[in-house]
This record gives C-alpha cells, sequence and structure tokens, in this order.
C-alpha cells in the first residue's frame, strides 16, 4: 500500500456532509394515501414468468403490488411516463435523494428535464429487515440490471438472452410492437425489487447475498402519473449465488393493480414537473 501524507490521518478523520439535505423536500401525504387505498379494488393481474419479463399498466392514482408468489424471487422494476417515454425512472437521483434502499415514504423521481415524483412507496413488508451486519438491504437503487454486455465481458463471450436488461427490451418490444433494437435504449437503470445487497467495506466492491423475501411478501407503490412499468424475474432466482445463468433457481412474481373510485380522484392533483427554465447559463 502506497505510504501516506504526515497529514493523511487528518484528512480521513473529516466528518462526512450529506450531499442532498431533504427537509425540504415534498413529503408524500400518507394519510391521504391510506384513505385513498381502502376504497380501491384490484382491476389488473399480470403474472411474470421465471427469467422473463412484462409490461403493466398502473394509472395515474391507482396502487401497484409486486408479490413473491412461489419462492424466493428479486426482480428488476423499470417506469416510464406512460405518455410520454422519454421521462423514466431516474435511479441515481433517487439513490442522492434517498440513499442505496428505498423503503415506505420514499420515491422513485424522474429523469431530466422532469425531475418529479412517478411512484411512491406505499407498503413494504421487507422494511423490517434494515441494514444487516454486513451492510446489506433490501431494494436498491445501486445495480444497473444485470446484461449480456457485462455477462459476455465476464464470461469470456458467452451469450446469454435471459439479463434483465434483455428480459425489459423483449417487454418493451413487445408492448410497443417495435424491434427490440429499436426500443433497447429506452430500457434504463432499476429498481432492484427484493434484491439484498450493499457495497463491502475493504474493496468497495457491490455485494448480493440471498434475498429475505418470501411468498406473501410485497412492495406496494401509488403511481403519481399515468406509468408503464416493465418487471424482470431476474434469471438470478434469490441472488445468493450468481445471475445472469440458467444455474439458479427462479419463480414467478406477481404485479397486481389497485384502483381506487374515478370520484375519489376528481381533485387529485398530480406532481408538478420541475420548474427550471432549462436555461443552463445560456
Amino acid at each position: 500500500m502506497l505510504e501516506g501524507p504526515e497529514d493523511g490521518a487528518a484528512r480521513q478523520a473529516v466528518k462526512p456532509v450529506i450531499c442532498y439535505p431533504v427537509e425540504s423536500l415534498p413529503k408524500p401525504d400518507m394519510a391521504a394515501l391510506k384513505t385513498l387505498r381502502q376504497l380501491a379494488v384490484k382491476s389488473d393481474e399480470v403474472i411474470v414468468a421465471p427469467r422473463d419479463a412484462s409490461c403493466f399498466d398502473a394509472p395515474v392514482g391507482s396502487f401497484f403490488r409486486i408479490s413473491s408468489i412461489e419462492g424466493a424471487q428479486v426482480g428488476d422494476l423499470n417506469l416510464w411516463n406512460a405518455r410520454n417515454l422519454r421521462e423514466r425512472f431516474y435511479s441515481g437521483k433517487t439513490r442522492a435523494l434517498h440513499g442505496t434502499h428505498l423503503t415506505q415514504e420514499e420515491r422513485m423521481w424522474s429523469c431530466f428535464p422532469y425531475l418529479r415524483p412517478m411512484a411512491t412507496v406505499f407498503e413494504d413488508t421487507l422494511a423490517w429487515y434494515g441494514i444487516d451486519a454486513y451492510g446489506g438491504a433490501v431494494h436498491d437503487v445501486i445495480g444497473t440490471r444485470c446484461d449480456p454486455y457485462t455477462h459476455g465481458l465476464l464470461s469470456g463471450g458467452e451469450t446469454y438472452h435471459q439479463c434483465c436488461h434483455s428480459n425489459l427490451t423483449r417487454a418493451l418490444a413487445s408492448r410497443l410492437a417495435r424491434p427490440v433494437r429499436e426500443v433497447e435504449d429506452k430500457v434504463h437503470d432499476v429498481l432492484n425489487v427484493f434484491m439484498c445487497t450493499g457495497f463491502t467495506r475493504d474493496t468497495g466492491q457491490y455485494f448480493m447475498k440471498a434475498s429475505p423475501v418470501r411468498p406473501g411478501d410485497y412492495l406496494e407503490f401509488f403511481a403519481e402519473i399515468d406509468l408503464l412499468g416493465a418487471l424482470s424475474a431476474c434469471p438470478g432466482g434469490d441472488c445468493s449465488s450468481e445471475h445472469s445463468s440458467d444455474a439458479a433457481i427462479c419463480y414467478p412474481l406477481k404485479v397486481e393493480i389497485f384502483s381506487p373510485p374515478a370520484d375519489a380522484l376528481a381533485d387529485w392533483q398530480g406532481p408538478a414537473q420541475s420548474s427550471y427554465d432549462r436555461g443552463h447559463g445560456v
């Protein structure tokens, strides 16, 4: 190891400062959402097959629930504005605002130039997990999604098409009735639903470990705007050993949509887009 300077220890001892203090960040009205949820009834259901992905619609004001139904399984979630696919989930800014993992009352934010909440985490049955002794936690916005490009790079060129990136690409292409190469760039970094991850303290590497999810667990969201979603049931199963292969035991995931009556949303005001004028100092 390179020998440090004389004041190295003092430099290391400098206290950290939170980059984005969020005291002024608009908070969801959870009491109002609970009242709305009591009025909502199930309106749709999608079963996502193992090692595959499916799209779903979550209209503004609805709740969508992702559930484990047969065994421990993680999922990779993409969200778009259903009326404008250029507006999509921004995992990096969500991570900067809320931290590396999401739970109840936190939000999935959209990309620039929109920067507004797309979905609010309404209920999380794994909220009890917290941060474990390894620094692991559940529902991360760290990982980018498993993909055939990285898989090929690390495996010496082996091709594998059931990576979450490819799964999401196929699902979106099917939904839009367009070729996969035309829609691939719309697939983006994900919320890793049910995945337990963190960073090693000694090497700073991204790690995964067996997900604590069990059948009956779920993560439920409130749709702040009209959403098109895509969920991949990761080929890593519970991510206890490896992903991007056929070796792991994998299970389906279920997406349910719960919709309140139209009159309950009559006065609903969705989140405004960023007020920045996009002048960029020019």
